[in-house]
């Protein structure tokens, strides 16, 4: 490609990238984030869970409930025939077509269907508590998505400036070249340049459509979509303890709150199973017609009764299941301990980011000043003739290299902020 052809295909690449910017719908992060809870499948798949486990508490009450049940029956036999094998059983068969209801109310089971219920309404709150967890996550994940967005826009941004520097000092040395001034190996240093660039803003667009694509699968959608992005305010500097950092942790996060509840849960399950060995005490009733009948039958029928059952033996059964249930209690508490060690780290290296990250910021903007200066006093002892082409290289690198670092640091401080929140538990 002649010189000529390169610098109009760099007009209309920068051209066609400006008409797409104004034509990209607008999406600020509190936008993005309103669009991921809204329409993330992971949330609405923990919200179906969350009210999935609600109506295992329901079905645990029930007990509490009378039980009705209908009933229609016929039966005919032979004369005089008795049942006389299968077990204890009445064996007298009464030729009749009846219909009738039975009723049964549990008593009491002193305390095993409440310690269930409890059970099962604890486990509904920690994944009530898993649909917080889950939010948090897809914030996390769309923060850090628009902010690399935003990173990759800004590298494209620096990568189209330095092309366009690069592709003027290529034509000026291919002026001064053709007049003699300028030797060919500095032409061909600055095309090197020039080249190195040019793929540098090869990878920044790649990199630009592939964080696009990460956002737009962050809120939730199937088709990659390009936004116009709004910058968002610098957070403040993170704090200089992180101890009370730890402690907002331990006490707000979602998943410590669901661990602690399942952990309740399993202790209130080890007092239900320990009840196994109470009697439960049932009410029965029954009442119905028998319009066809054998003589002697009534027309209708009526009783009720009580019946209390005891369990005395089944081969250790109910003691083995106490044992489990108590061990399985203990092994949640723990994990809560084991939750509560790795959540300390966690917040600790986050604010160890944090705080690096925020100290970049001071940093890549002196780089970027210092890199400036010794780039334009590069140029200006490489147009006096003072120095070689090499310095002017070195020095144009060196400047690139702090424009990088200096696009990339805001956006990484800010992604690592979102990190610290939702590692503290603020993020929801």
């Amino acid at each position: 490609m002649t010189r000529r052809g390169s610098v109009l295909g760099l007009a209309f690449a920068l051209a066609t990238a400006h008409v797409a910017a104004q034509s990209a719908p607008p999406l600020s992060l509190k936008d993005a984030e309103a669009r991921a809870l809204r329409n993330h499948p992971q949330v609405r798949a923990s919200q179906f869970a969350a009210q999935a486990g609600s109506e295992v508490t329901r079905e645990v009450r029930s007990a509490y409930f009378p039980t009705m049940y209908g009933s229609v029956t016929g039966a005919d036999a032979q004369s005089g025939s008795r049942i006389a094998a299968g077990g204890l059983n009445n064996p007298i068969i009464l030729d009749r077509l009846a219909a009738g209801v039975s009723v049964s109310q549990l008593v009491t089971d002193f305390g095993r269907t409440a310690e269930l219920t409890q059970t099962a309404s604890l486990r509904a709150q920690a994944l009530q508590q898993s649909v917080v967890i889950e939010r948090a996550d897809v914030l996390l994940r769309v923060d850090r998505a628009y902010f690399n967005a935003l990173r990759a826009q800004a590298i494209l941004r620096v990568a189209q400036d330095t092309v366009s520097a690069r592709q003027l000092v290529v034509d000026q040395v291919s002026a001064l070249a053709a007049s003699s001034l300028k030797s060919g190996l500095d032409l061909s240093f600055a095309k090197v340049n020039l080249s190195e660039v040019q793929l540098l803003l090869v990878q920044a667009r790649n990199d630009v459509a592939a964080a696009f694509a990460t956002l737009s699968s962050a809120i939730g959608q199937a088709d990659a979509s390009v936004y116009g992005l709004s910058e968002e305010p610098l957070p403040p500097a993170p704090p200089q303890d992180e101890a009370p950092l730890v402690a907002q942790a331990l006490r707000d996060r979602p998943d410590m709150a669901a661990e602690r509840l399942v952990r309740e849960s399993s202790a209130k399950f080890a007092d239900a199973e320990r009840a196994l060995w109470l009697p439960t005490i049932s009410a029965l009733g029954a009442a119905g017609l028998t319009p066809f009948r054998q003589d002697g039958l009534n027309g209708q029928y009526a009783a009720a009764g009580i019946n209390v059952s005891v369990p005395l033996t089944n081969g250790n059964l109910f003691a083995a299941r106490h044992a489990e249930a108590s061990l399985r209690s203990m092994a949640e508490a723990e994990r809560v301990r084991d939750l509560e060690n790795r959540v300390a780290r966690d917040v600790r290296l986050a604010w160890l980011d944090a705080q690096t990250a925020f100290q970049r910021l001071d940093l890549t903007n002196q780089l970027l000043e210092q890199a400036s200066q010794a780039q334009e006093l590069a140029e200006a002892r490489y147009n006096l003739g003072l120095s070689s082409i090499v310095e002017l290289t070195a020095a144009q690198l060196n400047k690139t290299r702090a424009e990088l670092e200096q696009a990339g640091a805001r956006y990484d401080y800010q992604a690592r902020d979102a990190a610290l929140r939702y590692q503290t538990g603020s993020l929801k």
